[in-house]
């Protein structure tokens, strides 16, 4: 079942990159990331959204927390004034648990095209599709060329350098799902929330880029292109939630402005009392002005 939901379509989807792209192995493992990378965006979307919201709200959650710990239902309440669901955060590691089985599924993957034994070569082409087979013809493109600089794509980097590309740009990633820190929160002590996201921001670069150390090299390529996406994808969802944010604020400014109460320069409006008490004064006068007229006479 494994072999036939993950592994085979890889090792298919590759060699048929492989084919079209000019016999490098390189390329073909860039466009399969970003095939990956299309078909996981929904997930990745609304895990980066989900986890920027819930960090954004973490004062108004702790506050509502301690006003209420002993009244759940009426936390629940207010939680749902806010748009606060618990649930939320679950869904959020979604994307982070689909990771394993594609990097697995890929390892072996690689493993298997780039294997030179003919153990290797036999487990490969009994993977191969039968229409895959028709299309490419596999057997005129092994062995599949696994040079690529100074690396053996089925090895691990000699020199470490790919290992410090996979910490540097998770870490980037990483980066990208925090909010940045206001000045007036700086002081402020750290809630649970951002301190799991801050602990995350290195603990998951350094076991990824652990991990390379002993992946081959081109599976640690497929994470740094993979990063380099989601440091993209990053850039551009904080940047449309700022734009979100600041449309929601320049709504409520002009709420603000058309509301009830009056502006400064305009005219002042006289009440009904004080106008009657005018209009009664001013008949009054004219009264008395026509007595004295008609006594002189």
């Amino acid at each position: 079942m494994w072999d036939t939901i993950v592994i085979n379509p890889m090792v298919n989807a590759l060699l048929l990159f492989y084919d079209l792209l000019f016999n490098n192995f390189v390329l073909a493992i860039a466009v399969l990331t970003i095939v990956i990378r299309l078909i996981t965006l929904p997930l990745n979307l609304r895990q980066q959204k989900t986890s920027l919201k819930m960090q954004s709200m973490q004062p108004e959650i702790q506050s509502i927390q301690k006003k209420y710990k002993d009244n759940p239902a009426k936390m629940q309440e207010e939680f749902k004034k806010i748009g606060y669901n618990p649930t939320e955060s679950l869904t959020g590691c979604l994307p982070l648990l689909l990771q394993f089985p594609i990097l697995i599924g890929l390892y072996r993957a690689i493993i298997t095209i780039l294997g030179s034994t003919p153990l290797a070569l036999f487990e490969l082409t009994d993977r191969v599709y039968d229409w895959v087979d028709g299309l490419v013809d596999v057997a005129t493109l092994l062995p599949v060329a696994n040079k690529f600089l100074w690396l053996n794509l089925a090895l691990p980097d000699p020199f470490y350098i790919l290992p410090v590309l996979v910490f540097g740009t998770m870490f980037i990633q990483q980066r990208l799902m925090s909010p940045a820190k206001k000045k007036k929160d700086k002081g402020k002590e750290a809630s649970p929330m951002a301190g799991m996201t801050q602990s995350m921001q290195y603990t998951m670069p350094l076991m990824f880029g652990f991990f390379s150390l002993s992946f081959p090299s081109g599976l640690s390529i497929y994470f740094i292109l993979s990063n380099l996406l989601g440091i993209g994808q990053g850039y551009i969802t904080r940047a449309n939630m700022a734009k979100e944010e600041a449309a929601a604020k320049g709504k409520g400014d002009i709420g603000k402005t058309t509301g009830i109460p009056q502006q400064e320069n305009a005219p002042k409006r006289v009440s009904s009392s004080t106008s009657g008490d005018q209009s009664y004064k001013s008949r009054k006068g004219s009264t008395s002005k026509r007595k004295k007229r008609s006594a002189k006479r």
